[in-house]
């Protein structure tokens, strides 16, 4: 619809009363695909800000209450947010559920599907770096089997920065299945740079 050319005219915290009007947050899943499809076809692109606005205001209470598996809708309207505005998605939605206390089974199961099938390599590379700013813990290590598993071509700091990371946090993982098969996969995915 024309109307939402409006949300290229909005600043942050007009974006946010907007949405707030609209019950974006809590409107039904069905809509949110609608809507998403909507801001894909939007021209021109939304700025940075406006996308991380309207990811926190569409996804955040919906990814950080769930218990279940998402419905098919809401992970369709993640994957067409994230086509197109990866980078602000992963800039509020990731870190808000790595500092989210606690197992967050579900939370770690989407943050791994949504690196495996939706993010562009440079948004797996920022899923990564947030994850290693953290302190590791068994929720975390199947996230970064996810990266691994995509087999991007990581920058050397990186690299040294995932590695140093394991090696320093070790022996907090010495009966961790999970932690074993991450390092055989980064020993295997990175020998010509591992030493």
């Amino acid at each position: 619809p024309p109307e939402l050319s409006i949300l290229n005219n909005c600043s942050p915290s007009q974006l946010e009363g907007l949405c707030s009007f609209l019950q974006l947050s809590t409107c039904p899943e069905p809509f949110l695909v609608r809507f998403c499809s909507w801001l894909l076809a939007l021209t021109p692109d939304l700025s940075y800000t406006s996308a991380a606005v309207l990811a926190e205001q569409l996804f955040l209470r919906r990814v950080l209450s769930l218990t279940r598996p998402p419905s098919r809708h809401l992970m369709a309207a993640l994957a067409s947010f994230c086509s197109k505005y990866s980078h602000p998605f992963c800039s509020v939605l990731v870190a808000a559920v790595l500092q989210e206390p606690g197992e967050g089974a579900e939370q770690t199961k989407l943050m791994c599907e949504l690196v495996e099938e939706c993010l562009e390599p440079h948004s797996v590379q920022l899923v990564l770096s947030q994850v290693l700013e953290v302190p590791l813990s068994e929720k975390l290590l199947p996230v970064l089997q996810a990266v691994l598993g995509r087999q991007e071509v990581l920058p050397p700091e990186l690299l040294d920065l995932l590695v140093l990371t394991l090696c320093q946090q070790a022996p907090a993982f010495t009966t961790s299945l999970s932690y074993a098969k991450l390092v055989t996969a980064v020993l295997t995915a990175y020998q010509s740079q591992v030493s």
